[in-house]
């Protein structure tokens, strides 16, 4: 599996995702500077979280703009997966490549804690390692975390099963703190389409090692590596 790891100025988990891709398949993925215009072909193209370009205007519209970005769109269009996680959720969406925005916490705070998350579908190279409705907790690092579109984009998402993930209860936890940000309908993950681009806020790759705390993340790199192995 052929994979790139795209790294903005603010960039900071691209070594955390570097690792899990390397325990799902043994391989080193490519880290790859937001200036190049130009990308080898690709099974796999990762946008990894952090504060690209400081978070200024708003977070993921200058990283939207950066050169890297025609080309990761043209891989993107012809197919390759391609998975933004947290700051690179919000690219993901200030690029045009999934719909909706990700605004500002309800509560307007910084928010770094484990959430739990439930699978909504197995239909998608990024969750077939998730049975339908199968729990995992991973940690989440966010202030624009909550996820907004219009109803109509909703019910299409929620219509054609592309919600990924959703915010739920853990275990013994209050209803009211499963949702850490006030995404709609408990959002925490998209998928595009055609289904091969994810945009997630939890950080699965910071749940991939048991000493991280958890590897509830790693279902979601081993399905993304055997479907493209």
């Amino acid at each position: 599996m052929r994979a790139a790891i795209i790294r903005f100025p603010g960039t900071n988990r691209e070594n955390d995702v570097i690792a899990a891709l390397k325990r799902a398949s043994g391989q080193e993925p490519l880290l790859v500077w937001h200036k190049e215009s130009e990308l080898p072909d690709l099974d796999l193209i990762v946008l990894p979280g952090g504060f690209a370009f400081g978070d200024y205007l708003r977070p993921g519209a200058m990283a939207a703009l950066s050169p890297v970005m025609k080309e990761v769109k043209r891989q993107a269009a012809r197919g390759v997966a391609v998975v933004g996680i947290c700051n690179g959720f919000q690219v993901l969406t200030e690029a045009g490549l999934l719909p909706g925005a990700l605004l500002r916490n309800a509560d307007l705070r910084f928010v770094c804690r484990d959430v739990h998350l439930r699978a909504e579908t197995d239909n998608s190279i990024f969750t077939s390692s998730y049975g339908r409705g199968q729990l995992l907790r991973v940690p989440i690092a966010h202030q624009d975390g909550n996820y907004f579109a219009d109803q109509g984009t909703i019910d299409r998402l929620e219509g054609e099963e592309r919600v990924a993930f959703r915010y739920v209860a853990g275990p013994g936890e209050a209803a009211e703190r499963a949702n850490p940000n006030g995404s709609l309908n408990d959002i925490a993950g998209i998928l595009s389409e055609n289904r091969r681009i994810l945009g997630m806020m939890p950080h699965p790759e910071d749940a991939t090692d048991p000493i991280q705390g958890s590897t509830e993340g790693c279902g979601l790199f081993d399905g993304i590596v055997k479907s493209l192995a």
